[in-house]
Order: C-alpha cells, then sequence, then structure tokens
C-alpha cells in the first residue's frame, strides 16, 4: 500500500504544481485568489504527507489516510474531465493530461492494494 500511496500522492503534488501554472484557483472562482489557494494547498498537501507518516508506519488510522488520498485522486480526474468535457481550455498540455490521468490511476492502484492489505492492529 506504501508503494501505490506514494505514487498517488506524487502526482496529486504534481498537478497542484501545474494547477498553478493555469491559475486553478481562477476556475473555481477560490475567494482570495491565489492566497486562497496556497492556503488550500497548505492544507491538503499537509493531510497526504501526514498520511504518508501513517501508512509507512502502520498505524490504525493509516487505511483512513489512504481512502482520503485515492479519493482525492478520483475527485482530482473527475472534476477536470468536467472541466475538459465543458471545453475549458486550461490542462490541454500532454503532460497536464497524463498527470491528471496517473491521479486516478495510482488511486485505483492505492484502492486495490487496500484490500490486499490487512488492518493495522490497535
Amino acid at each position: 500500500m506504501a508503494r501505490s500511496y506514494f505514487w498517488t500522492m506524487l502526482f496529486l503534488i504534481l498537478h497542484q504544481i501545474d494547477a498553478a501554472y493555469w491559475h486553478e484557483w481562477e476556475m473555481f472562482h477560490l475567494p482570495g485568489g491565489v492566497q486562497g489557494y496556497l492556503a488550500f494547498n497548505f492544507a491538503a498537501i499537509a493531510v497526504v504527507l501526514v498520511g504518508y507518516r501513517h501508512v509507512l508506519t502502520n498505524t490504525p488510522g493509516a487505511r483512513l489516510f489512504a481512502v482520503i488520498c485515492a479519493g482525492l485522486g478520483i475527485v482530482t480526474f473527475v472534476i477536470h474531465a468536467g472541466f475538459a468535457a465543458a471545453g475549458s481550455a486550461q490542462f490541454h498540455l500532454p503532460l497536464s493530461k497524463a498527470i491528471i490521468a496517473l491521479c486516478l490511476c495510482c488511486a485505483i492502484l492505492l484502492l486495490r492494494a487496500m484490500r490486499r492489505r490487512p488492518v493495522a492492529a490497535k
């Protein structure tokens, strides 16, 4: 599970770096503009990094963090697929598309890895 969590987390963070280029805060009309975007990313990245620590140390909370990480990967893909279907001009470059697709693929692999891994003892 740690390996699939790592890859999902990596592509989520890469997507957020790419999202800064595309001014994602404008797409979502985030309050505070880029400052609101940075505050959101501070919280979101902190959660996935803390979650990775839980997964590596096999704490009882590891599965919850894995579900959150996988959920973020799936939601990232779904939201951006919706924007693309609506004709949005952002995220049209090949690597942008690949990173978004890899968020979904790695999230699915993470969910599959969770099914094979026993729950940590309390």
